[in-house]
């Protein structure tokens, strides 16, 4: 027999706070035309972007994820102290160690909660926000802050045209708290790494460091490249379109959710063209609201669905108790997909 005691947590995990930030700076396409061969149009078309949001100096990863993680710990009417653990889902952080959660907790006055780091690109919201339900129900933490952070524009190749119009920046945050009733559902989540090839940082910071120029992308006035997020446009659509559709439809089948049960849908803001084919391959009703935050906001990778999530509960479009779809997917390949009630 065991000697060791059972663990003791809430029945159940639900979101019960939101927040978001999206720095100062508005960036329309026009300034995007400046280095590359395109037109407005072209990018409207090709991925519904508008315009987006590129930090300054001042806003940081730390910055913005202690703003957003402000207005979701007031949201869910709770304190910093009773913070658990903070868990920041980034790729653009960009200090090996230690993880900036760490910073992000004390200068929240979280006290001295779990933080750490994790990676999952695109999917990185989803994997954070199964930890924190974890977490809650065998009952190491009561609430806990899921954060996801970026500031892709430090890694944007601004001359590449098929990515230089793509992303922005910002941060958005959850609070994680128990809950009586089941308020997040299983999670469908995996990884295609035969297809790790397809999203990928142009050079790693050891090549960087060893600056072998021989070797090195070079821009249009010689000079070595910073590491920039590159993608297989074609394989990306085609995956994201054909294989995450049925990542969704097992995330509501395992909730016991129908697509008419549902009341909106949040998907990574990757692409509006991916939007539109999964809603359409989902069969979603016209009844459910899907978040489409890319048009002003662009792709922030780990921090898309926080933002879309709290954009719609600001503007009305979505409301406390609806049941949502939200699915994440990217480099890696990774996803991650889940049914939840929103705060």
């Amino acid at each position: 027999m065991s000697k060791i005691k059972p663990s003791k947590g809430a029945p159940y995990a639900r979101i019960v706070g939101v927040g978001g930030y999206r720095p100062t700076r508005v960036v329309p396409n026009e300034v995007i035309l400046e280095t590359i061969d395109s037109s407005d149009e072209w990018i409207r078309s090709r991925s519904g972007i508008v315009t987006r949001h590129w930090a300054s100096d001042e806003e940081t990863v730390a910055m913005m994820s202690i703003e957003a993680s402000g207005k979701a710990i007031a949201d869910a009417g709770i304190t910093p102290e009773q913070i658990g653990a903070v868990i920041v889902s980034t790729v653009s952080h960009f200090k090996q160690t230690p993880a900036v959660a760490t910073e992000i907790a004390h200068r929240i006055g979280a006290g001295k909660p779990a933080a750490f780091d994790i990676s999952a690109g695109c999917a990185g919201f989803g994997y954070g926000l199964t930890l924190a339900k974890g977490m809650i129900v065998e009952g190491s933490a009561e609430h806990v802050l899921v954060i996801g952070v970026e500031r892709l524009s430090d890694l944007t190749d601004l001359e590449d045209r098929a990515t230089a119009f793509l992303f922005g920046d910002g941060a958005g945050a959850v609070v994680v708290g128990p809950s009586q009733e089941p308020a997040i559902g299983p999670t469908v989540w995996g990884s295609e790494g035969d297809k790790s090839e397809t999203i990928k940082q142009t050079v790693s910071w050891n090549e960087l460091h060893i600056g072998d120029v021989s070797t090195l992308p070079l821009d249009s006035k010689g000079e070595i490249k910073f590491p920039a997020i590159t993608q297989e446009g074609q394989s990306v659509f085609r995956w994201a379109v054909y294989e995450m559709a049925k990542v969704a439809q097992q995330a509501l089948d395992a909730a016991g959710i129908s697509p008419e049960d549902l009341d909106v849908f949040i998907p990574h803001q990757a692409n509006m063209r991916i939007i539109d084919s999964m809603v359409k391959t989902l069969k979603l009703p016209e009844h459910v609201t899907v978040a489409r935050d890319i048009e002003s906001t662009g792709n922030t990778s780990a921090a898309s669905i926080p933002l879309a999530m709290e954009r719609l509960l600001a503007t009305g479009q979505a409301k406390s108790g609806d049941t949502a779809l939200v699915i994440g997917f990217g480099a890696g390949l990774v996803y991650a997909a889940t049914v939840v009630t929103l705060p």
